[in-house]
């Protein structure tokens, strides 16, 4: 038994050399086969070029071959994700396009309702424009006015409305024969009576002299009402000063009683004055 099994044991390692050498041969074989390539490739020999091309050649094509599918997968998904992207932007734009509809139908409705109520009440406001440009900005910490190229000769009386667009920034307070001077909103001396949009409630808004105003004359217990909510400040239409629902700021959720008037008050260069002139029907 135990001879057979040294002899078990010589095998094996007389083997396991063999196939250490075979590796050896194998490794050394691969050496010298480099080595010859390097030297005939820099050899300027006719088929050494010949077969390099061909090689070239086969790689290339091969590479272009196995590419093909690759290539098609890319543009499956690159039209894919195409076709997904413009779904969705369709989705959004009829959505959005559906919410437009909904406010035009709503406008067209407030329209029809506002003429019905103010046939009611027999009156009805006409409106004269008159196209100027401001021809200079007083800037101090108290006064915020502007000087204007139109004046009585133009038919400008004091208290019309001056809008830039259709945001209210201020009103005449002073006319001369060529020239008048104006009172923004932002002025320590403005005060109009507003309406605060969704919840209806009625305040005043006041200049502080600087680039925003402020809500004053609010009751208290509709501070909630308005509290972390986004709201559209618009005139109200009492006193007869301006027409209701002209657009002046917005009060934003972080900062509860300061409008940021829609308008930009140092940016102003052409502007229309305008009288609203209420007349009732008997």
């Amino acid at each position: 038994m135990a001879t057979s099994r040294d002899d078990f044991v010589i095998a094996f390692r007389s083997a396991f050399l063999k196939k250490k050498d075979k590796q050896k041969f194998s490794l050394l074989t691969l050496i010298f086969l480099s080595i010859f390539v390097i030297i005939l490739g820099n050899l300027n020999f006719k088929v050494i070029k010949i077969i390099k091309i061909g090689i070239n050649e086969v790689i290339y094509r091969t590479s272009f071959i196995i590419s093909i599918p690759e290539n098609k997968i890319k543009n499956i998904n690159a039209k894919i994700k195409e076709h997904t992207e413009l779904y969705k932007k369709y989705k959004s734009n009829e959505l959005e396009l559906k919410n437009l509809k909904q406010k035009k139908l709503s406008n067209i409705f407030l329209i029809l309702e506002n003429k019905k109520l103010r046939n009611l009440i027999n009156e009805s406001i006409n409106s004269e424009e008159i196209l100027a440009k401001v021809l200079i900005d007083k800037e101090s910490p108290y006064l915020k006015s502007i000087v204007l190229n139109r004046g009585s000769k133009d038919k400008v009386k004091i208290g019309m409305a001056i809008m830039d667009d259709t945001y209210l920034v201020g009103k005449v307070i002073e006319v001369n024969y060529s020239s008048s001077r104006a009172l923004l909103l932002s002025d320590l001396n403005s005060k109009i009576p507003v309406l605060l949009e969704p919840n209806g409630i009625q305040a005043v808004a006041s200049g502080t002299g600087k680039t925003h105003g402020v809500i004053e004359y609010t009751k208290e217990e509709y501070e909630d009402e308005i509290k972390n909510r986004e709201i559209l400040v618009y005139t109200s239409g009492l006193g007869s000063l301006f027409k209701p629902g002209i657009p002046v700021g917005k009060i934003l959720n972080d900062k509860m009683n300061r409008i940021t008037f829609f308008s930009d008050f140092t940016q102003l260069d052409y502007i229309k004055i305008v009288s609203y002139n209420i007349e009732s029907k008997n």
